[in-house]
């Protein structure tokens, strides 16, 4: 049975018949590359690529995103018909910690799109899109998890990363846990049509703790600093500027300020 064949298998076990193509693929430039092409042809909603390997897997402002064997590398195209699309990396990145738990693994959600165990980023989600006059016509949810990867795949990226593999007490095959990422993106999509407000209670129940706390946050625009104060309604960062006022960031990396004399990093 090839691996399309038991991913299609795996998502029946959870009760969902898949309705539009899976592409399961060898290695890819990018996974979101792909399916942007094929987005742009009219491809239905809920089709996906996977591949084993990524050789120009990115993350958010192109950077590069490691993707060896072992991975998960998953895109999916949506077609919204509601109007938080800025909730669908929210979303995904419930998915994947959801996904974590069921495998033993307790993961955490850090704005806007990564999931971390012990501090270590596990997954991370780039969503890419495009829109007319007539709103958004696609979203491509691209999805990295590290599965059965062991720290000498991840080569220097193993002080700040880590793998179920290395979480779990077992290593789940990456055909399950793409089955479960994509069993449990179509629920919480749904709940961004009719109940996007659950989607962001389910994000803040597993955000990292830096609520109250000082934070920096690189945007486009420059470096933000202040307290970190909460996420709003449409899945904008919200913090409380040093100078005074609240600062609402779309876009951006935020990093965790550490008390002076111990240094600045991400958690």
């Amino acid at each position: 049975m090839d691996r399309e064949a038991r991913l299609r298998q795996a998502l029946l076990a959870r009760g969902a018949a898949w309705p539009a193509p899976l592409e399961w693929r060898g290695a890819v430039g990018s996974t979101n590359d792909v399916l942007k092409a094929k987005a742009r042809r009219g491809t239905p909603e809920w089709t996906g690529v996977l591949a084993d390997t990524q050789t120009g897997g990115r993350g958010r402002e192109g950077r590069a995103w490691a993707s060896p064997p072992g991975g998960l590398y998953l895109s999916v195209i949506l077609r919204p018909r509601f109007e938080r699309v800025g909730l669908v990396p929210l979303a995904a990145g419930v998915v994947v910690a959801e996904v974590a738990g069921e495998f033993g693994v307790e993961a955490q959600v850090k704005w806007p799109n990564d999931v971390l165990v012990r501090g270590r980023k596990l997954a991370g989600v780039l969503t890419e899109s495009s829109s007319s006059s007539r709103g958004v016509d696609w979203v491509v949810v691209g999805i990295g998890v590290n599965v059965a990867v062991d720290q000498t795949s991840l080569g220097p990226l193993a002080e700040t990363a880590t793998s179920l593999h290395l979480e779990a007490d077992r290593t789940p095959a990456v055909e399950d846990v793409a089955a479960g990422v994509l069993a449990r993106l179509s629920v919480w999509y749904d709940a961004l049509e009719g109940r996007p407000s659950q989607v962001v209670d389910a994000w803040r129940a597993r955000a990292v703790p830096w609520w109250g706390r000082p934070v920096q946050v690189r945007t486009t625009h420059g470096v933000l600093r202040g307290t970190l104060r909460d996420v709003d309604e449409a899945g904008a960062l919200l913090v409380d500027r040093e100078e005074g006022g609240v600062q609402r960031v779309l876009s951006g990396e935020v990093t965790q300020l550490r008390p002076t004399g111990s240094g600045s990093r991400d958690t």
